[in-house]
This record gives C-alpha cells, structure tokens and sequence, in this order.
C-alpha cells in the first residue's frame, strides 16, 4: 500500500521584502515552492513593489509601516481580487513575528526599525534569519538571552557570519569556543569602493560614489557603512555576541575578490573557510534550509577562473570607523548602540549632502566621546540610548559644520 506523506512547509515572514535581501529570498525560496511558504511580507512604503511580490506569491499578510501607503496597497490588492490581509504600523511587524503560522523570520529591515520585531520573533522562538545587524548590536546581550531564553534558532544572514557559522560546529546557539577550540575569528571585507584611495581623495567622494560597491549590490545606507569599513565594525560587534569570543580575538582581512567570506582559526592550526561567489542567495539559503542544503540558485565557483586570492590588514587611518567599531565592542555597555545611533544620522547626513565622507567617522567619535556608558538590559533602555545619541548627533550637526575632510569650523 503506498502512503503519500506531505512534508509541512516552513512558514516564512520577510521583513524588509522590498530590499535586496528580501528580494533574494523570495528568489530562493520561488525555487523551492514545496518547502516554503511565504506567510507574511513587510516593508516601509514601497506600494508597487510589494504588491507585485503579493501578486506573485499570494501571502496570507502584507505589512507597509507607512499608514497611507497601507491603505493605498489595501485597496489595490483588494482591486485585483487577493485576500492578502493588509497590516499597518511598526506594531503590526511585532504581530506578525510572533504569529503562529510564522516558523522563519528573516529580519532584514535596515537600521534600530528592525530592533523590536526581531526581538519579538526570538522570544517566541522562531527561526530567525539575521540580516539586520544593527538589532544585535544596539541590543547585545538583551538579544541574546531572548534567543535563549524563547528557544529561538538565530542564524545569521550576513555573509561573513554565516561563512563563520558554516565553518564552527554550531548549532543555532553561541559557541562555546574553549570546548570547541577555537583560536580567533578572521571577518573578511572586500576594502569597498575606495579600497585605494587617499585621505585627501576621500574627503571628496560623493554619495553616488560611496554606494557604487564593486562586488555586492547594496542599499544606500549598508552601502556607504561598507565604504567608510563601518559595516565590518558593526559586524565585529555582531560576531563577538553570536559566537561568545571577546573582540580582541576577531581580526579582520581585506580581501578584494570576496571569494573568501570569512574563517576560523583553531587552536591546532587549521583554519577552515567557506568560500563562493559574492551572491546573498547562498547564505540565505542555507539559513532557510539549516541544517540541510538546498539550491540557490548561485554559479559555481570557478576557482581557476577566479585566479589569485588576496589579503591585506585595512588601514584604520583611512577608515577610522573600524577603529570606533572596536573600541565600542571592547568597552561594552551602551557603547555600541550609541555607535550604531551616531552612524545611522551621520549617514543620512552624508546622503543628503550635509556632511563630507571623512565627516561621518568624525561625528560618531565626537558623539561616543560625550557619552557616559550604562547599562542596557531592557529594550525600553537600549531605545532611551539611541534616541539619545540620535537627538546629540542631530544636535552637532545643527552646532558645528563638518567639513568634508572631518574637520569641525
């Protein structure tokens, strides 16, 4: 007698949809349509781009935090005969992340938006894909308790940190690096798009310059944090808190091809690596498929046709946001939320023509300066921080003007 046994699909919310990270999974899970469900979708505003995303994959919710945005995508859904349920609000994510017929969370919405909704999901155990590292690096060790304390899987989404994941003996939860040996973390970074130049010349780049990456395509925001080198600060931050190492055992590498996306160093010697070509679908993939593989739809790394692989120690005096990055993991506390904060109004700032480049690591490093650390063990507490030193970085910028060498006149 044959006995047809239908395998469960994983439930999957998609905060952050309309980004590039959202884009990519949908691409991923569109090619397993028996294995995944996309359940709910969310984004800011982008009404045509995520109706096109409900048209396709028929969700049963669709969040728009924008108010009027929802409405408008509401009644366009509506128009086109779909019972997508439409949510509205930054409560309706937090709603969603804790829904029952949610398993997977990938929280890829950029910057402290995404702090509360990724919270959420990890203490109702979810599944959760991390692509927004800003949420563990304002929230710490708050985070990390509500992983462990709600049962969650946390797999994370960045390529450097999903490389270290598929290179530890891990299983979801922090690493215990003295039983598993583990000598030292080495985050490799691509050096960005301006990897080669001066001071002086830096002091000149415009935004269109900083978000034209010559590997990866980015947002605007994760795209200029990725030519100042503060996103592998932040990412240092982030590796220190998921695999339990103190940031004086993380190093980080240039390495301009991105082939080599991250590696662990083992007390006997041996260094293991994950390597493939520069495309999020893989460690998006394999976190939605963990600890299985599936395909995703990535060309095979052609090791002869990539030729030599380099590396290089960065220059913190080019990039003096890597320095901050590691002095805020070493000092703790509050430090890092408000480095997080201060980098988020200096990069909208330079967006927006207010600041020159080298400006953004100098209104950070002032801002730090004046901070007297605290602790942060509630979420109302990490919020208190941000919005503080958003409001004293808003509050320089108003005082001084910084010019584009990152000179206060």
């Amino acid at each position: 007698m044959n006995v047809s046994h239908e395998v469960a699909k994983q439930g999957v919310a998609i905060f952050g949809a309309t980004g590039s990270i959202g884009v990519n999974t949908l691409d991923v899970i569109a090619r397993h349509p028996d294995q995944f469900k996309v359940v709910a979708l969310a984004a800011h505003r982008n009404v045509s781009q995520l109706k096109a995303q409900c048209v396709q994959f028929k969700p049963t919710f669709a969040a728009l935090v924008d108010p009027t945005a929802a409405r408008q995508l509401k009644e366009e859904l509506a128009g086109l005969g779909l019972s997508t349920q439409v949510l509205s609000g930054a409560a309706a994510l937090d709603e969603l992340a804790g829904h029952p017929d949610v398993d997977c969370v990938m929280a890829a919405i950029v910057g402290a938006a995404g702090l509360s909704s990724t919270l959420t999901a990890a203490r109702c155990g979810k599944r959760v894909l991390l692509a927004n590292k800003e949420s563990l690096v304002m929230s710490g060790d708050l985070f990390m308790q509500a992983v462990h304390e709600g049962g969650a899987q946390l797999i994370p989404i960045d390529s450097e940190h999903n490389a270290i994941f598929q290179c530890l003996p891990a299983d979801g939860k922090p690493i215990d690096h003295s039983r598993k040996g583990v000598k030292r973390l080495l985050l490799t970074a691509s050096g960005g798009p301006f990897l080669r130049k001066s001071v002086a010349e830096l002091g000149a780049v415009t935004p269109d310059e900083a978000c034209a990456h010559p590997r990866w395509k980015m947002g605007r925001k994760i795209s200029v944090d990725s030519a100042t080198m503060m996103n592998k600060g932040l990412e240092l931050i982030e590796a220190s808190l998921l695999f339990g190492l103190p940031a004086s055992k993380i190093d980080v590498v240039v390495h301009p091809q991105s082939i080599v996306h991250s590696m662990v160093e083992y007390l006997d010697g041996s260094v293991l690596a994950q390597l493939g070509n520069p495309d999020m679908r893989t460690p998006i993939a394999y976190g939605l498929s963990w600890p299985d593989r599936v395909s995703a739809g990535v060309e095979s790394l052609d090791l002869v046709r990539a030729g030599s692989l380099e590396f290089e120690a960065p220059d913190e005096t080019r990039f003096p946001c890597l320095r901050l990055a590691r002095q805020a993991a070493e000092a703790g506390r509050s430090y890092p939320a408000v480095l997080n904060a201060a980098n988020e109004i200096a990069v909208d700032a330079f967006l927006n023509g207010r600041l020159g480049f080298m400006g953004i690591a100098s209104l950070v490093e002032k801002i730090l300066g004046v901070h007297t650390a605290s602790q942060v063990e509630t979420l109302e507490q990490v919020m208190a921080v941000d919005l503080w030193a958003r409001s004293e970085a808003e509050r320089e910028l108003g005082r001084v003007r910084i010019t584009a060498c990152g000179a206060a006149v």
